[in-house]
């Protein structure tokens, strides 16, 4: 009797054992659930309205191939997801996108790989050697408030042209003379569908929490449905309905369909694409990374996540590492956007699991579809994307709604009108550490005893 209670109980005793072992594994919190796994689901598309519409140019302009940025872009999703334990965007490195994409002639392909590593080169140096955390612990915050809010305010602005304006992603220009039509399957119609049903879930993004001590049953009912409206993965139902979308605008592209993915090689990487690719592509990618894709991600994570401490260092490093590996294959240079984790944070992405699942998507769609994969995305009605990339932006540039001094809200709103003036972050950045330590100059010592003592001797003596 005592041998059948000891067999019945060793696979128990095993499966414990098991158990405690994975539950012990470093990556294993960090991919667990903080909600409710639709939730989840509905944050990890969160950032595809930046991602899709840069892809597709690339591939189409410069021959980039779908397949390898893809599958490589799927493990730095399951991977920083399981490191940082937040949902950590992988996006596109926009200012060699857009060299690569607007500027003649265009950039080849190891040419972007050049700058791609130029880039992740400089990146990983500044965080081995500590000075990107420098950076980040001297840089004042409402400067970086700027940048935030400066970066929030472009997406939000594609997004309405997206919303409004045909567009052409082989070129940087919108088609303002062709206004889209109101009714179809990319109309304006549809965009602002979209737009009402993600408000009607969602709503300002606030979280809506139990209150222990409210006693109205009428208000209780509120934050009930309430609570039920933000578990429905709102922007995964869009995205999956823009994607049936493809298929019903163009029902020939499931003939172009081809299984497979691409071969994986090596480039062969010339002198001239290497200086090519540095002087225009890394030149300016390279102040835009370490704002947007470490210094700004860093302080918005440390505003929505406050209990997860993610350093600049592990940032720059990340980076650095993702591009040092996947560019000399020929994938889509790739960086941590401030604008991806807000948007990824807006339609619920909570936890590194949220990144996770979509670089299983994403790694489905590389070896299943390859590079004919691109067919259906050139179908993606575009209004769908910048509804999504509209909530991405605005959360994104809530961010700075913290800046609660005349001083404060003085700096980061002259950054943020620089970088969006000028089209660079690296401009607004530069004019608002001027105008801080101009404004700090005001208050030292030095600048009282040239001006207030000759004040007090005029007044003393008439």
């Amino acid at each position: 009797m005592a041998e059948q209670t000891s067999d019945q109980t060793t696979p128990l005793l095993r499966r414990n054992w098991w158990r405690s072992r994975l539950s012990a594994l470093p990556f294993t919190s960090s991919l667990r659930l903080k909600t409710s796994l639709l939730s989840e689901l509905g944050g990890s598309v969160g950032d595809l309205g930046t991602y899709i519409p840069i892809v597709l140019a690339l591939t189409l302009v410069s021959n980039l191939d779908l397949s390898t940025t893809l599958i490589f872009t799927a493990f730095y999703n399951i991977i920083t997801g399981a490191i940082f334990g937040i949902p950590m965007p992988v996006q596109p490195m926009k200012s060699i996108a857009a060299v690569a994409v607007s500027e003649i002639p265009h950039l080849t392909v190891p040419q972007i790989a050049a700058a791609g590593i130029c880039t992740a080169g400089t990146l990983l140096f500044l965080g081995v050697t500590g000075l990107m955390s420098f950076f980040y612990r001297f840089i004042p915050l409402p400067v970086v408030r700027g940048v935030q809010l400066s970066q929030g305010l472009a997406f939000a602005f594609s997004a309405i042209k997206y919303i409004r304006y045909n567009q052409d992603f082989t070129s940087t220009k919108a088609s303002a003379t062709s206004p889209r039509s109101w009714l179809g399957l990319d109309g304006v119609i549809l965009a602002l569908t979209c737009v009402s049903f993600l408000i009607l879930v969602t709503g300002s993004g606030e979280v809506v929490e139990d209150d222990e001590d409210e006693d109205r049953n009428d208000r209780r009912r509120v934050r009930r449905r309430l609570r039920t409206l933000s578990a429905i993965p709102a922007a995964l139902i869009v995205f999956l309905l823009g994607l049936i979308f493809c298929f019903v605008r163009d029902p020939s592209i499931i003939h172009d369909i081809k299984f497979g993915p691409s071969k994986i090689h090596i480039l062969k990487i010339t002198w001239e694409d290497w200086k090519t690719g540095f002087l225009r592509g890394a030149i300016p990618q390279i102040p835009l990374s370490v704002l947007n894709s470490v210094i700004a991600v860093c302080k918005l994570s440390a505003d929505l996540f406050p209990e997860k401490e993610v350093s600049a260092t592990r940032v720059s490093v990340s980076v650095g590492l993702m591009n040092l590996v996947g560019s000399w294959f020929g994938a889509m240079p790739c960086c941590h956007g401030a604008g991806g984790l807000a948007g990824q944070y807006r339609f619920g992405g909570r936890s590194g699991a949220s990144v996770a699942f979509l670089g299983l998507g994403k790694l489905v769609l590389g070896l299943v579809f390859g590079s004919s994969f691109v067919r259906i995305l050139s179908q993606f009605p575009i209004g769908i994307l910048g509804v999504l990339l509209l909530f991405a932006g605005i959360e994104l540039a809530m961010a700075s709604r913290d800046m609660n001094s005349k001083e404060e809200s003085f700096v980061m709103l002259v950054c943020a009108a620089v970088s969006l003036t000028g089209s660079s972050a690296a401009l607004g950045f530069g004019c608002g550490i001027v105008l801080f330590l101009l404004l700090k100059l005001r208050e030292l010592d030095c600048f009282d005893s040239c001006f207030g003592r000759s004040n007090d001797e005029t007044s003393l003596n008439p």
